[in-house]
């Protein structure tokens, strides 16, 4: 089972790209962040079409997220359990079982500016994300939540530490959030398969030539429980899909990430 996760930076400008990405990378389920549609201006036909169930999540402004899935897709939920969509859910978060497995689509507030109003709301947005996942799953169940993070995990998820001194993405806080996930029980997937020595990527900044110059940072994920993560045989950063789409439309700032696992309802 392949599944993978990707902020696409806004679905209506780049669908030609995702659609072409599903066609040869083929995961069974991909997680997208930032479509920054409606509801009602979901393409779901265009999915539908490829062989995937969608559900999706988002108000047409910023933010928005969604799932595809080719192995079934059943109990979608918008946001946290128990609450009604919130201004400080903000079109972030959404679950769905597909093919026997809990997937979380997720994408954590950016934070701005350490100390800022926005810092300290990325920092409650975490608290609370975890404390759905305790109140709704148990580390022993196959577990998948994906997404951008907006999170370094350490100093090998940066080209280089200095450059983000002082800023959000790598301070303490953040990273003691996003280890709070690994205490319950979840495992970061992609460093299952590669070492923390391989300098490998997930955003890289529009400026400066950043993608090309390989100045990024690693804060897309899939964090799964041990179900899957006792499983996991390959994983992967597409950079092709980071690269340009012709004509004016840039790519999105995020390349696609996913793993595969030994999983029957793959098959």
């Amino acid at each position: 089972m392949r599944i993978a996760t990707w902020n696409v930076n806004s679905l209506k400008a780049r669908l030609p790209k995702v659609e072409e990405w599903l066609s040869y990378a083929a995961p069974d389920v991909l997680c997208m962040q930032e479509t920054k549609l409606a509801d009602a201006a979901f393409p779901a036909m265009a999915f539908n079409a490829l062989g995937y169930e969608v559900a999706f999540h988002g108000n047409g402004r910023w933010n928005g997220v969604a799932i595809a899935s080719r192995v079934g897709l059943e109990q979608a939920r918008p946001g946290f359990a128990g609450e009604e969509l919130s201004e400080i859910e903000e079109c972030r978060f959404l679950t769905a079982l597909c093919g026997g497995v809990r997937v979380g689509s997720v994408y954590v507030p950016n934070g701005r500016a350490v100390g800022s109003e926005h810092y300290e709301a990325k920092l409650a947005w975490l608290e609370r994300l975890r404390d759905d996942l305790a109140e709704q799953c148990s580390p022993d169940q196959p577990i998948a939540i994906c997404g951008d993070y907006n999170i370094a995990p350490a100093d090998a998820d940066v080209f280089d530490p200095k450059a983000f001194a002082g800023a959000t993405h790598v301070t303490p806080a953040e990273r003691a959030a996003f280890s709070g996930f690994i205490e319950w029980g979840l495992f970061d997937a992609f460093r299952l398969v590669y070492p923390a020595t391989d300098r490998l990527y997930t955003w890289w900044d529009y400026r400066a030539g950043d993608f090309h110059k390989h100045r990024g940072m690693r804060i897309d994920h899939l964090l799964v429980s041990r179900p899957i993560a006792e499983r996991v045989s390959y994983a992967l950063v597409d950079r092709e899909a980071r690269k340009g789409m012709g004509g004016e439309r840039p790519p999105s700032d995020h390349a696609p990430v996913f793993v595969d696992f030994d999983w029957p309802a793959a098959r």
